[in-house]
């Protein structure tokens, strides 16, 4: 799961970015109003975090470009400022959930799972698809009620295409929910193929349904069948 934090506060930025990475997100970072538009315009994230006092602007300026550009990202505001009338204008703009500084790291990550089984998964801790079932709290996955065992990127993998199954992927999507800013950096996305090829053969070997299908020259799609 690809998480955008946007925070100008350096040392609670990297403690919230270190923590959630622990936790099995990818958490990229950003400090200003420019930037985190540049990313959202860009790039697709599961849940966004956001502080509204910014160096270059007002954190409510990107919740008014996400609707803008009719983006889907749930978001949580990250904020100081504990007034109803900074609470009710992030909620009219699209926000779906307000922490008020200071929290503590565990319930950012409780929520942020929350928001994430809201969006994606109509508020389930078990996401079911046909033979398939996923534990979302254990990370755990069974096919025909046995356990299959998933590295942390092939599980990543299987949630991705689940949560988006009626969308193609493209190599560079995918290569983004698995790497983040890392995938930027990269000659070429080969290692997408690579871990679509384990997942697939572990599903088989499962007797799983093969529900990833190659769209040729556009990436992947899962098969919702």
């Amino acid at each position: 799961m690809k998480l955008l934090l946007i925070e100008d506060e350096p040392e609670l930025a990297k403690s919230i970015q270190q923590y959630l990475n622990v936790n099995e997100f990818v958490c990229e970072w950003v400090s200003t109003v420019n930037t985190a538009i540049d990313k959202i315009s860009n790039y697709e994230y599961d849940a966004i975090l956001l502080d509204l006092m910014l160096p270059d602007g007002d954190g409510f300026e990107i919740l008014s470009e996400l609707k803008k550009q009719n983006k889907t990202e749930g978001v949580i505001i990250l904020s100081a400022r504990e007034t109803l009338e900074t609470r009710i204008e992030g909620f009219n703009l699209g926000a779906d959930d307000y922490l008020t500084k200071p929290f503590h790291l565990s319930e950012l990550l409780v929520r942020v799972q929350a928001l994430i089984r809201r969006k994606k998964f109509d508020g389930n801790n078990t996401v079911v698809f046909n033979e398939i079932q996923i534990d979302l709290l254990s990370k755990s996955v069974k096919v025909n009620n046995f356990i299959v065992e998933l590295t942390k990127k092939e599980m990543d993998l299987l949630l991705y295409f689940i949560g988006n199954k009626t969308r193609v992927l493209s190599k560079s999507a995918i290569a983004e929910c698995l790497s983040g800013d890392m995938a930027d950096m990269l000659d070429n996305h080969d290692f997408v193929y690579a871990h679509i090829k384990n997942l697939k053969k572990k599903l088989k070997h499962a007797k799983c349904n093969d529900y990833i299908k190659t769209v040729y020259g556009l990436g992947y799609k899962w098969i919702n069948e």
